[in-house]
């Protein structure tokens, strides 16, 4: 794997707003990153650099806002490869965070979600490699492994396990059992 910097500024250790109390993205932009062992570097214009970043354990409910917030925090958010959302309240995976095409990482376990169909959106990551949705209302589906892993084949880990050949086959042949998606609820818009 290369390593590839698109602007001056390296990437740098990710943006910390854990445990803020943060209860709308508005909120992200009165709070000061947690500083870490290696310190947040700025650039000129005074954004952070870093591709990712980390909004675990508040008390989010949806992400309004998310990416206009992510344009004043960050130097270059298209780059986020990195987005840590776990513990918070989200009923639902907002399609804001498709639009980080480079985005390898996504946790979103400890949440509200409850329609295992809201995994959908996240098929338009070509590069998404380790999801976690465990704790999420979800996860209690009959099929809920072999579904995602239809839809992401190219996930490496699934709730912090490794995705291994087993699971593929059983993924397999789940989807050959099960031609059309489990949740009929919701309309093709979704």
């Amino acid at each position: 794997m290369s390593k590839r910097i698109d602007n001056d500024c390296d990437s740098g250790p990710p943006v910390d707003l854990a445990f803020k109390c943060i209860t709308s993205m508005e909120d992200v932009l009165q709070e000061d990153p947690r500083e870490g062992p290696k310190p947040i570097k700025r650039c000129e214009n005074g954004k952070l650099m870093s591709r990712a970043l980390r909004l675990n354990n508040n008390t989010l409910t949806d992400l309004h806002g998310f990416g206009e917030i992510a344009e004043k925090l960050l130097s270059d958010p298209s780059q986020l490869c990195w987005i840590d959302l776990s513990f918070n309240d989200l009923p639902s995976i907002d399609p804001v965070l498709t639009s980080y095409r480079r985005l390898s990482v996504l946790n979103l376990h400890g949440n509200s979600i409850s329609d295992l169909s809201e995994v959908d959106k996240l098929a338009a990551l070509p590069d998404l490699r380790s999801l976690s949705l465990h704790g999420n209302p979800i996860e209690t589906e009959r099929g809920y492994r072999s579904y995602i892993l239809c839809l992401l084949p190219n996930l490496k880990t699934l709730d912090f396990s490794a995705v291994t050949k087993q699971d593929r086959v059983t993924a397999d042949v789940w989807r050959r059992m099960t031609p059309r998606p489990r949740r009929g609820k919701r309309s093709k818009k979704q």
